[in-house]
């Protein structure tokens, strides 16, 4: 059974998400505005690339949104990012759609009404609260006992 993504936006992450889909032996249609994104898929890039914008549903159709299996929209916008999610999941039925928010209250308020949000801004501060709290040195006993007498 192949299955098959629809990856909108091909910066680092929706590259990356491309690229590693691919080696796990799904069917990836990259989309993006930019041609030139192109070139961060590498030279030999078996799969699908569409230059046009996620939001414009003859975009979506040609890119393959009514067989995709996953859709993981990556654009450098949150607004975007939410639309086409929206798009993806309640106009054309995707069950498995991942979407980038970089604002922590939307990609809560988004994920709590059903769509999948995933916000590496709160995957970063978790990272560096534990990473800082890991870094926390009791004091000497000796100066303990100096500042409690």
């Amino acid at each position: 059974m192949d299955l098959r993504a629809l990856v909108i936006g091909c910066g680092r992450v929706g590259s990356s998400i491309a690229l590693q889909l691919h080696q796990e032996g799904w069917d990836v249609t990259v989309v993006d505005e930019n041609e030139d994104a192109l070139s961060r898929l590498g030279e030999n890039w078996p799969g699908t690339f569409i230059v046009g914008h996620g939001m414009d549903a003859h975009v979506l159709r040609e890119a393959g949104i009514e067989e995709a299996d996953a859709v993981v929209v990556a654009t450098d916008g949150d607004n975007t990012n939410i639309i086409i999610g929206q798009v993806a999941q309640k106009r054309f039925d995707v069950r498995c759609v991942v979407v980038r928010v970089l604002d922590p209250a939307r990609a809560k308020f988004y994920k709590e009404r059903g769509l999948d949000t995933v916000c590496p801004t709160s995957v970063a501060i978790d990272a560096l609260m534990d990473s800082a709290r890991s870094c926390a040195i009791p004091l000497p006993q000796q100066e303990t006992e100096e500042v409690a007498g």
